[in-house]
């Protein structure tokens, strides 16, 4: 059953029962005190969970008649307890949720890596159920189930003498935690080695491995990086979790007219799609949500990773391996013997990977790959300095798109700036839409979530004729402005003029752009 035929099943029901249908939960409604001794197995067997809407209780369910088949709710809740219908995913993250925030409540993790799949699924243990484990596992997975709680993409512990200090990554930002680790720091490290199948008695040299847990019905995969430093050791723990990975190009916040010349992009039969900018702006998830757009049951996909970070349905997924001779050019080359359709190769780093690309795409491929350029005009000269000769970057590529991620101002505390002090790129830019952060009880410094800016270059043969010429950035440039080509700088200015984001925000991302 869809989403959307269960809430009308609700709505019948709600109408027989005389009740109301909730579609989302409010968080000012979660009250942990309601949970008292429950386990959170009980309440997802039913399922059901209390709700408090100032003096009003209720008991959020999918089934109106919960009070005659748990009879001893009318125990627990004191009296006769209020029906509230609420979609089953909901409710289960509602569940997964408010577990997430009792603060007394112990927990562990799991997970061998070498179990069969379906057995990893069964024996990986939940963050959220009870546990009599030693204080330290009950700390590390307090520890992440903050971080997911937040939002958080990392989690670093950095040693500053006796203790270790606990920062999180919230969109793009980090921000000190108020819990310090102080006298178990040697312990706590030690458990997230295991937790990653690290070697705990090696101190000296840098580490990296991968843990799997489980939040509920929520599944994420921690890539854990140990670092030696003066102090002792530095841990940065990246949280990926799955549901991440189906994101559209909608929900990317990517312009109307950039998508619409993507989606062009992505129906040609071969040739080479660049994602550009830096670490950490979202270049991955944008070619996720670019294999999304695919007709995976007719088109052979298959991609090269480092790592795999999510798993795609109807894809062949491989993860590179240095240390046993798969990188991305050998790789690449055992997929083109696969039969593709379409490769994604998850970094274009040097230049026999670039060869091995543009090779492919002048031979009836489409290729998806990312590479470190500042924006999508640089990019072709990024690959001639790799290498690549200027005809086979003209030839092959048909277009790139350069993106950052910027935080988005929160709707309920944004007031209006009457004074911006614009950016260089930017001056003379109407500033009647525009805003600024104040923060709120509702959001983080004023901003919640974070959007893409995003600047799509397609490649004609004007482009292609100077690419081979070895033109200068600022000759493509000027020939793309000519054809209607939109930079980052003006993609955030209409963000900025709608009232998205603020000034200072764009500073950060991109510069004075003097």
């Amino acid at each position: 059953m869809s989403s959307q035929d269960e809430i009308e099943t609700l709505r019948q029901l709600a109408q027989q029962f005389q009740c109301q249908v909730l579609e989302e939960i409010p968080s000012s409604w979660f009250d942990r005190e309601l949970i008292g001794e429950l386990s959170v197995d009980f309440l997802r067997s039913v399922p059901f969970l209390p709700l408090r809407d100032g003096d009003q209780i209720y008991v959020g369910c999918i089934d109106p008649s919960i009070e005659s088949q748990v009879p001893e709710l009318r125990v627990i809740f004191k009296g006769e307890v209020e029906p509230l219908l609420i979609p089953t995913a909901v409710l289960m993250a509602g569940i997964d949720r408010c577990f997430a925030q009792k603060k007394e409540i112990p927990e562990d993790l799991a997970t061998p890596d070498d179990l069969p799949i379906a057995a990893q699924h069964e024996d990986r243990e939940d963050l959220l159920r009870q546990s009599t484990d030693a204080p330290v596992a009950t700390r590390v997975s307090r520890l992440l189930l903050d971080g997911l709680e937040m939002g958080a993409s990392d989690i670093h512990l950095e040693p500053r003498g006796k203790r270790l200090e606990v920062r999180f990554r919230v969109d793009g930002v980090l921000s000190p935690q108020a819990e310090i680790l102080a006298g178990i720091e040697d312990a706590v490290i030690s458990r997230i080695k295991i937790m990653a199948r690290l070697d705990i008695a090696e101190r000296r040299l840098p580490q990296d491995g991968n843990a799997k847990v489980r939040v509920g019905n929520r599944e994420v995969d921690i890539r854990v990086s140990c670092l030696p430093v003066a102090d002792g050791e530095r841990l940065v723990l990246r949280l990926l979790g799955r549901e991440n990975a189906t994101f559209t190009l909608e929900q990317l916040g990517m312009p109307e007219e950039a998508m619409d010349g993507f989606r062009r992009l992505l129906r040609s039969p071969y040739g080479v799609i660049w994602v550009t900018g830096p670490t950490g702006s979202g270049k991955t998830t944008t070619l996720y949500a670019a294999l999304q757009e695919l007709d995976t049951v007719r088109k052979n996909v298959l991609t090269i990773e480092d790592p795999v970070e999510y798993q795609l349905p109807g894809i062949g997924q491989m993860a590179v391996q240095p240390r046993i001779g798969l990188t991305f050019a050998a790789g690449l080359r055992s997929i083109l013997r696969q039969d593709p359709d379409v490769i994604l190769v998850g970094e274009t780093r040097d230049e026999e990977t670039a060869d091995i690309v543009m090779r492919a795409s002048m031979t009836g491929h489409l290729v998806l790959s990312t590479l470190h350029a500042n924006d999508s005009i640089s990019a072709s000269l990024r690959l001639t300095d790799m290498g690549i000769e200027p005809f086979l970057v003209a030839e092959a590529t048909r277009g790139a798109m350069a993106q950052r991620l910027v935080r988005v101002l929160c709707p309920h505390c944004a007031v209006q700036d009457l004074h911006p002090d614009l950016p260089s790129h930017l001056r003379g830019l109407d500033s009647s839409g525009m805003k600024k952060a104040t923060g709120c009880a509702l959001c983080r410094e004023g901003y919640s979530g974070r959007n893409g800016v995003f600047e799509l270059l397609r490649l004609n043969e004007d482009l292609r004729s100077l690419i081979r010429d070895h033109a200068s950035v600022e000759s493509l440039r000027s020939a793309a402005r000519e054809h209607g080509f939109k930079d980052l700088w003006t993609s955030a200015g209409e963000m900025l003029h709608q009232g998205k984001t603020s000034v200072a925000e764009l500073r950060m991302v991109l510069g004075e752009g003097a």
